[in-house]
């Protein structure tokens, strides 16, 4: 078998060496520097993140540092579930063991009624969102009233921060049918983050929003028939 020297992907010898020194192959280092990871070392922790070239695309379009995605790995959380929770805001912390042993020692004192939560509740249940959903949203912090739109439709609370953080409604959320971290990515690049919701919503798809913004169509003319597409049907 020929010695790999990376002249065919473009390596240079100091990049062979790195990658091979990391632990990765020719086709392997191809496909994370395709990916958009020059680093071996980052490689090795998207790599033990449980990430792979085909993958990552997600985590890094959420923001997230390899650091992060170990991180998140290391606490039992899922990558789409880590990447929706980073986009919202959360970041991947350990309690302590002294904490977590104070924590057991110490008596649970007896929990207070929360009004917030207790109306939230009773707001979405009412409104015949099933317990499981309104529970989660109420857990939250959502308050019922800006909840309700969300629940109904069953968007998941986490997805429904990132979407109402574009800007869609929670009848446009529902409509695309997809995670919120999946429609970010699909949308990454095509047009600016605060149109998005925008050219979503009027029926375009990433290439199609990107082709008519590169022909002149603005985002106002595309708001036009956003609102001619609130009169479609409601999934609801």
């Amino acid at each position: 078998m020929a010695r790999w020297d990376g002249s065919e992907e473009g390596f240079t010898q100091g990049e062979v060496r790195r990658w091979r020194a990391a632990g990765f192959g020719p086709e392997e280092a191809a496909a994370w520097r395709a990916a958009g990871v020059t680093a071996p070392a980052d490689a090795r922790l998207w790599r033990t993140a449980a990430a792979t070239p085909d993958t990552v695309i997600a985590w890094q379009r959420a923001g997230m540092t390899p650091v992060e995605a170990v991180r998140w790995h290391e606490l039992g959380v899922a990558p789409h579930d880590a990447a929706r929770r980073h986009l919202a805001g959360e970041r991947p912390r350990r309690v302590p063991l002294l904490a977590r042993l104070a924590r057991l020692a110490a008596p649970e004192p007896a929990a207070e009624p929360d009004p917030a939560l207790a109306e939230a509740l009773r707001r979405l249940l009412r409104a015949g969102v099933p317990a499981d959903v309104a529970r989660a949203y109420a857990d939250a912090g959502w308050p019922g009233a800006e909840a309700e739109e969300w629940a109904r439709r069953r968007v998941d609370q986490g997805d429904a921060r990132v979407f109402r953080a574009l800007g869609f409604t929670a009848a446009e959320a529902a409509r695309t049918g997809l995670p919120a971290v999946e429609v970010l990515a699909a949308w990454w690049g095509a047009v600016p983050l605060a149109e998005v919701a925008t050219w979503c919503a009027a029926g375009f798809t990433p290439e199609e929003a990107a082709g008519q913004r590169a022909a002149g169509v603005t985002a106002d003319r595309a708001r036009v028939l956003r609102a001619l597409s609130a009169f479609g049907p409601d999934p609801a």
